[in-house]
């Protein structure tokens, strides 16, 4: 039998998992219940006795009408009048059979624990309705606010995939609009240069538009993308600009958000190799740490400015023009996705240049590629 066979159906998954999230308030209800009857109302027996009988009608009152609602129901709004039918049908019967299974436990003989021979059965049972009514509205309430979060946590994950898109509106005319006027100039004084320039530029739109537009991309096609990228830009560059990616191959199947590094690269190619005369490398590297994925980038251009800290708030920042290109989207996709631990730090590097690194926990990152499937799975159907 295959692990598919035993499998257990959904709804039986959802049905379970919403009883056990019930389990511990019921507890607490029957508590507050065996105290009402034992010093209030003063009926039954012992507050020990009053409580095991609590117990035990509460949590069958639980598992009949919570039950019964996720079954016919599941986590929609259930019809008001069926309802009510329900909890009218059983609340009484929890009454009865929890009284019987209470005397089964307390080894009492089972007539002294049915309704007829009991005291106040009438306001047993009418408080048993009540308790059973406001215990399940409170449940349901809760299922309703968790879903309301859930669509809430998708609305800004949609919005943080709108500031993808109009990051990439930035990046792709910025990269696209150099290397055309580079090949205009080159097409007349170079035509074998232009010519593999132009072949290099056709490989990055292509892996650019299988790799960025998705939801989700693996860490090997994103450093195919980056290689594209640094291959035509070495090409703009000639022997001003190395690169080196450092990529083991346990790790190129990790799945992540697309559009991380990317811009990381650019910034480094931008603001750190280009403006030095002499040039420099950019290395490009991924690595497991603590649990962490570690991705860095790291070049040896100019460095970062004394006087600004790409590490702090966007409110406490000095306005710098393009020293931040993108920072801070990706700081607010990366706390989103995965998490208040996952973070991008922009520090020296060390002899020169700038270090952009980017630590996202490994449990963060596959529980949001799991949640990524569900959803598409959920659109599917």
């Amino acid at each position: 039998m295959t692990q598919h066979d035993t499998a257990l159906p959904p709804r039986l998954i959802v049905l379970l998992r919403q009883l056990a999230l019930a389990l511990l308030p019921t507890l607490v209800i029957n508590l507050l219940c065996a105290l009402a009857v034992t010093y209030l109302m003063r009926i039954g027996g012992t507050f020990y006795e009053n409580l095991q009988v609590s117990m035990c009608i509460g949590l069958l009152a639980m598992l009949l009408i919570n039950g019964t609602r996720l079954a016919i129901w599941g986590d929609g709004e259930p019809n008001k009048l069926g309802f009510l039918a329900i909890i009218a049908v059983m609340a009484p019967l929890a009454v009865l059979l929890g009284r019987i299974l209470a005397s089964l436990l307390m080894d009492q003989p089972i007539l002294n624990m049915l309704p007829e021979q009991s005291d106040n059965i009438i306001a047993v049972i009418v408080l048993t309705f009540l308790v059973c009514f406001g215990a399940t509205v409170f449940f349901w309430n809760r299922q309703k606010m968790a879903a309301l979060q859930a669509h809430a946590s998708q609305v800004e994950k949609q919005a943080v995939q709108a500031q993808l898109q109009m990051l990439q509106a930035q990046i792709e005319p910025h990269m696209l609009f150099n290397t055309l006027a580079t090949l205009q100039s080159l097409i007349s004084t170079d035509p074998l240069q232009a010519e593999l320039m132009l072949n290099q530029l056709v490989h990055y739109l292509r892996t650019t538009l299988s790799a960025s537009r998705a939801d989700s991309t693996s860490l090997q096609k994103e450093f195919d993308l980056i290689k594209a990228y640094l291959g035509l830009m070495s090409l703009r560059m000639g022997l001003r600009l190395s690169y080196t990616l450092q990529l083991p191959e346990h790790l190129g199947k990790l799945r992540l958000a697309p559009m991380l590094l990317q811009p990381l690269v650019e910034n480094a190619i931008k603001h750190g190799l280009e403006p030095k005369v002499a040039g420099g490398n950019c290395t490009v590297r991924a690595a497991v740490h603590n649990d962490m994925l570690v991705l860095s980038v790291l070049d040896t251009g100019v460095g970062l400015p004394t006087s600004v800290s790409l590490n702090q708030p966007p409110a406490q920042k000095e306005p710098v023009i393009g020293m931040h290109f993108g920072l801070d989207n990706i700081r607010e996709r990366l706390v989103t996705l995965y998490g208040p631990l996952a973070e991008l730090i922009i520090t020296h590097n060390v002899p020169a240049g700038a270090m952009a690194q980017i630590t996202i926990p490994l449990k963060a990152l596959k529980a949001a590629h799991r949640s990524s499937k569900n959803t598409r799975l959920l659109d599917h159907h």
